[in-house]
């Protein structure tokens, strides 16, 4: 399985027992959609490695604490601390109206509505406090605010995103 066919799921944080069980953080809303996995990739060395699960149950919220098959003693979780979770985009549960997966819309162009389709989205910047399209119109690159109150329509037949964004926030690109 390619990283590109994947989403980031979370993050293996700690040894849980003396039996090589372990804790992920599970960087998600719904936690509980993801507690009874069959199995889960495990980037080790930058490659994604299968691993089966026998047992696993939501620990303090945010946490799945998880019992790997072939995983049996503290040594073998040692080496599995801090790596990286990922699950197939199969796996995504289905949003719909004006939600959506960042991964979902890069290469869908973006409309205000009062200007029309000025560009189309590359990319999403999450790393700031506010996430950002970021979109390019020929060699130009703008950074949109991901902002509910901006976000008119996902359109998902047409490949858009359809918003109201402040007057300037484009012509200040241009």
């Amino acid at each position: 399985m390619r990283k590109e066919e994947c989403f980031y799921l979370g993050k293996i944080a700690k040894k849980f027992s003396f039996k090589g069980e372990v804790l992920a953080y599970l960087d998600t809303d719904e936690p509980e959609l993801y507690e009874n996995l069959e199995s889960v990739f495990v980037e080790c060395n930058k490659h994604l490695i299968p691993f089966f699960i026998e047992t696993s149950s939501l620990h303090k919220n945010d946490f799945l604490r998880i019992r790997f098959e072939d995983v049996n003693t503290e040594e073998d979780a040692d080496a599995l601390v801090g790596n990286a979770i990922y699950l197939p985009l199969t796996m995504l549960p289905k949003l719909s109206g004006n939600k959506f997966y960042f991964h979902e819309v890069i290469g869908f162009e973006i409309e205000d509505q009062r200007l029309g389709v000025f560009g189309k989205i590359a990319a999403v910047n999450d790393t700031t406090a506010q996430p950002l399209f970021e979109v390019l119109n020929g060699e130009v690159e703008m950074l949109i605010p991901m902002i509910d109150h901006f976000l008119v329509k996902v359109d998902r037949e047409n490949k858009k995103i359809i918003m109201d964004l402040p007057e300037g926030l484009v012509e200040m690109y241009l």
